[in-house]
């Protein structure tokens, strides 16, 4: 049997599977959909593979899909670097759109609090991309639950960010498939039903392209904090209050995006692969 050791870990309840290169990924990527089924096979919301040699990470959702991007996959890939691969307090993480600057806060055992640099959001549709002219203030979408208002933000991966819609884990199941799906993203989206509380802090709720219903993601947290900046709702720091825990977002002179928050080591496994074909 061809044997695989997978480590899992969690930012905030976002999960991932983690595999060191080289590794069987074609083989692993073609089994995601049951390896990450959270009652048929090991529970994720997705696979990160991680290459020590060159400090790079690709990583896919549970439907085979690869993403650009993933904030919580970047500070579990960092986590990882550090705890099994002694990785220094200040390295460069790098995914399919850019190099990513990650500075190690704090650890605590099996915890590792990073502060990543997002880079500078785009709110130009064409770089979602999506169907629209320029860099709208805010678009209607038409969708089988309703019309909504959103505000489109790219950083690095797309995102569609509502406003004025009950941020509630049920109104995210309703508006989240069709959304994600809406043909006005022809390479679909990641959706956010966000609320601002103070200048200070925001509640979201979130629905991941690939994955689903989710309890927080890194990125999402940083569009939620770039579409409420962008409205003049919130400061230049802002807290992003999600299911899964808190997420500190920061916007630089520069316009830069860095965040900072855990990433936890849960389990190290070993698989055999044609128990899941």
């Amino acid at each position: 049997m061809s044997q695989v050791t997978l480590l899992k870990y969690q930012a905030l309840g976002n999960d991932y599977l983690v595999l060191d290169l080289p590794g069987p990924l074609d083989e692993l990527v073609d089994l995601l959909p049951g390896l990450c089924d959270r009652h048929l096979g090991l529970g994720s919301d997705g696979l990160l593979a991680f290459d020590p040699k060159a400090m790079s990470v690709r990583i896919f959702n549970p439907d085979r899909s690869e993403a650009q991007k993933s904030g919580n996959g970047l500070r579990i890939t960092a986590a990882h670097a550090v705890l099994e691969h002694g990785a220094s307090d200040a390295f460069e993480l790098r995914t399919v759109d850019r190099s990513n600057a990650v500075r190690v806060l704090k650890q605590d055992g099996v915890e590792v609090t990073t502060e990543l640099d997002i880079g500078r959001p785009s709110f130009r549709a064409a770089d979602l991309p999506a169907k629209f002219d320029g860099e709208p203030d805010h678009v209607g979408l038409d969708t089988p639950a309703g019309t909504v208002v959103a505000v489109l933000v790219s950083v690095g991966n797309p995102h569609c960010v509502v406003f004025d819609q009950p941020v509630t884990r049920e109104r995210c199941l309703e508006l989240g498939p069709h959304l994600e799906h809406h043909p006005a993203f022809p390479e679909r989206t990641n959706v956010q039903l966000c609320e601002v509380i103070d200048r200070a802090r925001v509640r979201a709720e979130i629905w991941e392209r690939g994955a689903g219903y989710t309890l927080a993601s890194g990125t999402s947290a940083s569009a939620v904090a770039a579409a409420c900046m962008r409205r003049g709702l919130v400061g230049d720091r802002v807290t992003v209050e999600m299911p899964g825990g808190n997420l500190a977002v920061r916007r630089e002179s520069n316009g830069n995006l860095f965040q900072a928050g855990p990433a936890r080591r849960v389990y190290r496994a070993t698989i055999d692969l044609a128990d899941f074909r």
